[in-house]
């Protein structure tokens, strides 16, 4: 991997995949025309503060194939940094289908043995760890192999030993890993790292916390908590502060992407100095421009 060609502001790790969408909102067994996108969550928190200005690079794995090419040609025009992408020849590029049906959408995943579930910890031995000023990363990483968690656990031990932080986002997903497995492991993750996003709602269903102060409770004071509470607000924890900030009245079209997107914006208030609620304020901002669209960007 090269050298980062700059100051780095972020640095965001994990996988991303080639999104399959029919064009008409249809289900898959009789559509006939469908669109190619990308969707991961790293690379969104990533886009979103290229977008705003932001140095922020994206690093992980695709397959030596059309659809990673693709992919990262995609990043690479949003002006996020993939100089830290690497390719494997011997594994896939993930892909996921959306399924419009009358009842809800399905989401159909192609991820098992993608090139970026291959990763581990001496990919996390190549990057620049210690010059980027976040580190971001999530809970479905760790869903992805045992080696993709080692991978997180080195990410953590180095930014640590550095004192520098890793922002992480809960990011729990029903349907890599149930809660049973999916809570210890996510807590953990969360107690080790300097900043924590999480929805009220997930930090119930993996921890069984009914509200926000018993989440940051059950994490602990030694780190900076930010609990998403759809559309009510988020609350942000820091030492013995406490802020509340509700959420943007927005008319929702389609609720994907949108906690990606809160993460980044309150990541850009963080990078600049900003204090916690204002923050909060922009992280509502970057979220209700997702929520009125159907795209994760």
């Amino acid at each position: 991997m090269d050298a980062m060609p700059g100051p780095l502001s972020l640095l965001a790790i994990g996988e991303t995949m080639v999104l399959v969408t029919p064009e008409v909102a249809e289900p898959l067994e009789t559509a006939t025309a469908f669109r190619l996108d990308i969707a991961g969550a790293e690379s969104n928190v990533a886009s979103h503060l290229a977008r705003a200005g932001v140095p922020a690079a994206w690093a992980s794995a695709v397959g030596d194939d059309a659809l990673g090419r693709r992919l990262v040609a995609t990043l690479d025009k949003r002006g996020v940094d993939t100089s830290l992408v690497t390719i494997d020849a011997e594994a896939p590029t993930g892909v996921f289908f959306k399924d419009p049906a009358p009842h809800g959408t399905r989401v159909l995943y192609y991820r098992r043995g993608s090139a970026a579930s291959r990763l581990g910890p001496t990919f996390a031995a190549g990057l620049p760890l210690a010059e980027a000023a976040i580190v971001h990363v999530s809970g479905i990483t760790a869903a992805l192999s045992d080696s993709c968690r080692a991978m997180l656990d080195a990410v953590i031990a180095a930014r640590t030993k550095h004192g520098l932080p890793v922002s992480f986002d809960v990011n729990y997903r029903s349907g890599l890993w149930s809660p049973g497995v999916a809570g210890p492991v996510l807590l953990d993750l969360a107690r080790r790292c300097g900043l924590v996003f999480v929805g009220r709602d997930e930090a119930q269903t993996l921890w069984g916390t009914a509200t926000a102060a018993e989440a940051r409770a059950l994490i602990g004071a030694g780190n900076r908590l930010v609990v998403k509470d759809g559309e009510v607000g988020a609350h942000a924890f820091a030492g013995g502060r406490e802020d509340f900030v509700p959420a943007d009245r927005v008319d929702v079209v389609e609720a994907v992407g949108a906690g990606d997107a809160f993460a980044a914006g309150y990541l850009a208030a963080d990078l600049a100095g900003e204090p916690p609620d204002r923050a909060l304020e922009r992280g509502h901002r970057f979220a209700a421009r997702v929520l009125a669209t159907t795209g994760d960007f």
